[in-house]
């Protein structure tokens, strides 16, 4: 056979192999939700609310209970999510909303892309620049945007008066409502989950990652319509986010049964958790812990939320690993499922593990917050080290410390620090020599990030239509 018939049959050959070997690889579906408080769902206590897809996912799998988001809120959480690090590591240090984010490492899509997945990206992004958008980044597809309803002006008079001015802040749009095809109303987040079946169905026979980030539950909520608030016991205040929630559950609810349907839920890793803490205006609640999203941010219920992982077969089911984790672990642990190796700048890891009982105690023993930005309201500053039971606090880097005992004082009411003099003084200087290991803050572009991550419209945008 001539030379070059035989180099030939061999990349054809080494092609085939390829192909044989990305079909094993299981698939990865990560819901990641708005404000989403630890205590709003079935499987951490909530009451006032069905969640029984979600009750369902964690009798199917493993529920953390010290699962921590390391940057908050939304824009630095979502980055850190997406680069598997510390975001201070590349500069941010609070919201920064339009830094970049690091192009010399590869993104969570990036790589899984390397590895052989087809990526698609649904709902709200808030990463990076105008520029690191879904399909510059490493998605494949993306949802496009859907256009909102317009509100007459009696029909914004009818909403409560904070809402008003928000709505015509928007100039009279919609935040959950948008129109459909056939100019009927539709629930944005019903959308999503009919985009995310959509997704599954497509790619199938090869293995994909699906980023579910719907803007649910986000505030406003007061759009929530009563099908879905009167599934609820909540109290009025809090029925239009109680209608919010049930919502997502009944997208977590689509992509089950679609994984089931197409016998592809045992290949699946299927993630569940929330960007940071609750909307306490919303009355969404961090219970038994105290804080969240608005006045609550010093507290323990602003940075731990809710996360289950499923994976039949392949995880235990029905189980909870108490040790803590953080949203850093997500690209580290998808990335060893993959079969691939980690990226060296990540600082999550592999929680396949802890949450199959290999591994016993903390997935990390300190988890650290170092929320300063100077452009950021003081509200949100951060300063904070969390090791064994024991959380050491401060606001500001000038303020004292504080220290309590998570397992004793979960509302955090009672500051120990003068009776453990030595434990401030050992987290302290943890928490020092991780700061000098990070990056100066970031400068923010003039061009900021902001607008819609993905072209108007229906259907889906792809990377090879830019």
């Amino acid at each position: 056979m001539p030379r070059y018939q035989s180099l030939y049959f061999i990349t054809i050959l080494l092609i085939l192999a390829s192909l044989c070997h990305a079909a094993t690889k299981p698939n990865v579906v990560l819901i990641f939700i708005d404000d989403l408080g630890y205590g709003d769902i079935g499987p951490f206590g909530v009451k006032d609310i069905p969640t029984p897809h979600l009750d369902q996912l964690a009798a199917e799998g493993v529920l953390t209970t010290a699962k921590y988001i390391t940057n908050p809120p939304c824009c630095p959480s979502r980055c850190s999510l997406y680069m598997g690090q510390y975001a201070q590591r590349f500069g941010k240090y609070g919201m920064s909303r339009g830094l970049p984010i690091p192009e010399d490492r590869p993104t969570l899509a990036q790589f899984l892309s390397s590895q052989g997945y087809i990526t698609g990206q649904i709902g709200k992004w808030d990463i990076g620049t105008r520029q690191q958008k879904p399909l510059n980044t490493g998605f494949n597809e993306v949802a496009r945007i859907p256009p909102r309803k317009q509100y007459t002006e009696e029909e914004i008079n009818q909403f409560p008066k904070n809402i008003q001015n928000q709505i015509r802040k928007k100039k009279g749009k919609a935040k959950f409502v948008y129109v459909k095809e056939d100019g009927t109303d539709g629930w944005q987040t019903d959308y999503d989950g009919d985009m995310a079946v959509d997704f599954i169905t497509r790619h199938k026979d090869r293995p994909f990652f699906l980023y579910f980030s719907p803007e649910a539950v986000h505030s406003f909520s007061d759009e929530a319509p009563e099908r879905l608030t009167s599934r609820t016991s909540a109290k009025p205040d809090r029925k239009p986010l109680a209608g919010a929630i049930a919502s997502v559950d009944d997208q977590v609810g689509k992509i089950l049964k679609v994984l089931e349907d197409l016998k592809l839920r045992e290949e699946t890793l299927v993630i569940f958790s929330s960007d940071n803490g609750p909307n306490l205006s919303e009355q969404g609640t961090a219970a038994p812990f105290r804080g969240g999203k608005g006045t609550g941010t010093q507290q323990e219920g602003w940075v731990r939320v809710p996360a289950i992982y499923s994976m039949p077969g392949q995880l235990p089911q029905g189980q909870i690993y108490e040790g803590m984790t953080a949203t850093i672990d997500f690209y580290a642990t998808i990335a060893a499922l993959a079969g691939a190796t980690n990226p060296e700048h990540l600082d999550g890891v592999d929680l396949f593990p802890y949450l199959k009982g290999e591994k016993s105690g903390d997935a990390h023993e300190h988890i650290y917050w170092l929320n300063n930005d100077p452009d950021d309201p003081e509200h949100r500053h951060l300063v904070a080290v969390r090791w064994k039971d024991w959380r050491l606090y401060r606001q500001k880097i000038e303020d004292a410390w504080q220290l309590f005992d998570l397992a004793k004082d979960p509302q955090e009411t009672q500051d120990l620090s003068a009776n453990y003099p030595e434990i401030v003084e050992r987290l302290a200087a943890k928490h020092a020599n991780w700061a000098k290991t990070l990056a100066p803050l970031g400068e923010i572009p003039k061009n900021r990030a902001g607008g819609s991550q993905a072209p108007d419209g229906y259907g889906w945008a792809t990377a090879e239509g830019l």
